[in-house]
């Protein structure tokens, strides 16, 4: 089951101001204990003596592996819309995924950051807002929609850029303050859509708005390294990516072994992958597969690879499988025939890509419900390991055909060649 969200949107890249008084913003109300306690030090650094000339623009990406590929193709037109060098542009990024800065931000700066320290530890804060402070860069960017202000909002506010654009985010009551601190001190403010604009679509809006020219959106694509996948050469294989952050959002492990079962009769080898303290539960896996007789082609690589060895596995798959987690993305952006599991906690705005920018051999695969759309503040789960009934309502008949569809696709192309 497959569609898209709309993406059109009335006026859409509309520049937007939030004002207050400068009595507020010496004595904001409604601010949260952990902003005060680092209040001080971020006036220090914010305010730390700098002599050298401003240059060049500072871009921050303080979320996941995700939202990173989402992004990076928009980058790719920040030079000529800021008028710099590609080489005068600092990524500031995320320790999650700095390893492959390299091979995906060839010719740009990137600077990796642990996003979570820098919420909660001041005087790691301090240290990186101090950096920050002294990078001196003469514009500071942030747009993503699904931001923390205590993160990407404090780090373009304390370099103190002479130039500072923000895309206007996702409020909520709890951080309405917060982002009205941070952004009322925002010399150009994108209201990039309402929700759930998906990301895409946000990112060129955004950079639309700064050139003053359409510029479309394009679907995700990412550079990597041609080197060979971390096992053993073989028959075509498919991987599976059972895991995901959220336990509730992982797809029944059951289903992952009866796929596996199904891609071993069609003469695949299978690898399984994911972090190691996802290998909880796989027992089942194993279980199912001796129980169908299936001992061959099996690869458990679940917690045996690092982020750059698991895109070496991806980009040479035959297929890939994946709930919705970093992983699909950039499968999807290495050009791989990949299915993705949905939910609808956030439908729209992460997956399903919109049509324009899905690639022909993607399959995103959910069942809706009249519940979508809950923030993953499900009210039918017990407790928060539960699964969500959105990702448990999926058949595995569902997920299949969209493997089939992919796989038969690529035999029928690789017929014609």
């Amino acid at each position: 089951m497959t569609s898209s969200p709309n993406t059109e949107t009335p006026n859409p890249w509309t520049s937007v101001r939030i004002t207050t008084t400068a009595f507020w913003r010496t004595f904001p109300a409604g601010m949260r204990r952990r902003w005060w306690m680092f209040r001080p030090l971020d006036l220090i650094a914010r305010h730390w003596p700098v002599f050298k000339k401003r240059r060049g623009v500072l871009v921050v990406r303080m979320d996941g592996i995700g939202d990173m590929v989402l992004f990076r193709r928009t980058l790719d037109h920040y030079a000529d819309a800021f008028g710099v060098d590609k080489s005068d542009i600092t990524v500031l990024g995320c320790k999650s995924w700095s390893n492959l800065a390299d091979d995906v931000f060839q010719g740009y700066r990137v600077y990796a950051i642990d996003e979570h320290a820098y919420a909660r530890r001041p005087l790691y804060r301090f240290k990186i807002s101090l950096w920050v402070r002294g990078l001196a860069p003469a514009i500071a960017v942030s747009d993503s929609y699904m931001r923390r202000a205590l993160m990407a909002d404090s780090l373009v506010w304390v370099s103190s850029a002479p130039r500072t654009v923000s895309s206007r985010p996702y409020v909520s009551e709890r951080t309405r303050s917060e982002f009205s601190y941070y952004l009322s001190q925002v010399d150009e403010i994108i209201d990039t859509g309402p929700y759930p604009t998906h990301e895409i679509i946000r990112h060129f809006r955004f950079i639309s708005a700064v050139t003053g020219a359409t510029i479309p959106p394009e679907a995700p694509q990412i550079t990597w390294r041609d080197q060979a996948p971390p096992i053993d050469a073989g028959a075509p294989y498919v991987v599976l990516n059972p895991g995901s952050n959220e336990p509730g959002r992982r797809w029944p492990l059951a289903g992952y072994a009866a796929l596996a079962k199904t891609m071993r009769e069609r003469g695949f080898r299978v690898v399984f992958v994911g972090r190691v303290e996802e290998r909880s539960g796989h027992e089942e896996i194993e279980q199912a597969i001796r129980d169908a007789g299936e001992t061959q082609g099996i690869i458990d690589m679940t917690g045996k690879t690092n982020l750059p060895e698991l895109l070496d596995l991806m980009k040479h798959a035959s297929l890939v499988v994946s709930n919705d987690t970093g992983p699909a993305h950039l499968s999807i952006a290495l050009g791989r025939p990949t299915v993705v599991i949905v939910g609808g906690g956030h439908f729209g705005s992460f997956v399903p890509y919109p049509q324009e920018v899905t690639p022909a051999n993607t399959r995103f695969v959910f069942q809706e419900m009249e519940c979508y759309h809950c923030f993953w503040r499900c009210h039918r789960r017990a407790n928060k390991f539960q699964l969500f009934p959105c990702i448990g309502a999926i058949a595995e008949d569902q997920v299949l055909r969209a493997c089939e569809s992919l796989l038969k696709g690529d035999e029928e192309r690789r017929a014609v060649t």
